[in-house]
């Protein structure tokens, strides 16, 4: 039994949305969809997966600004993120004519997240990380048997999320990234919301804002 995952860039950010599935039951959710629904629909049926769930990370334009759509047409549960987030989704509209993204349609979460949550993908557990600074409401999803986290906006290769919008804060970003995921044994490997992968080695041995 594994989680397997394709990593599908969307939006003029080429924001990493996954696609997550349990290849046992063949249970599938799509990780941030912010945007360009036919494309992540076409890689749901190309896997042969079934779609049950929308996890979130944060509620950027770029990471949730399709979840309202796709949950109102598939009939899907939006799961995450924590609702310090909750002024971000009642700014969506304004984010899509801020950026020039289509109309975010609004949404009310089916649950909300919290440090030690857990979600499910099928029979495949995910740990729940609360990790503010991007925003205040941004969780991590962690697979602790693959050594596995999907991070969104929080750490990136040889970079750390912004902290100049709206409730975001760099002490408490520093904060998260040290006591939640630089805990973490070195060979983890991390989907960012941007750019490719990386370890939670590498970025502890040479991310520059990590440092000291």
């Amino acid at each position: 039994m594994a989680l397997l995952f394709e990593i599908i860039p969307v939006t003029q950010f080429q924001q990493n949305c996954s696609l997550v599935w349990c290849d046992e039951t063949m249970e599938a959710a799509l990780v941030d969809p912010g945007g360009e629904l036919p494309r992540l629909l076409d890689r749901v049926s190309v896997h042969g997966v079934e779609l049950k769930q929308i996890l979130l990370t944060h509620a950027h334009i770029d990471h949730a600004g399709a979840a309202g759509q796709l949950s109102e047409e598939k009939s899907l549960p939006i799961i995450g993120p924590h609702e310090g987030d909750q002024f971000w989704i009642d700014g969506l509209a304004d984010q899509s004519r801020m950026f020039q993204f289509p109309e975010a349609k609004p949404f009310v979460p089916a649950r909300w997240l919290h440090q030690g949550d857990q979600v499910t993908v099928g029979n495949q557990t995910l740990d729940v990380l609360h990790c503010p600074g991007h925003t205040p409401g941004h969780v991590v999803f962690h697979h602790q048997g693959q050594g596995l986290l999907f991070v969104g906006d929080v750490l990136f290769q040889g970079s750390i999320g912004r902290t100049d919008f709206p409730q975001g804060d760099h002490a408490t970003l520093i904060d998260a990234i040290k006591t939640k995921l630089l805990v973490l044994q070195d060979t983890v490997k991390f989907v960012p919301g941007h750019g490719p992968m990386s370890t939670i080695g590498s970025e502890r041995r040479s991310n520059p804002y990590l440092q000291g």
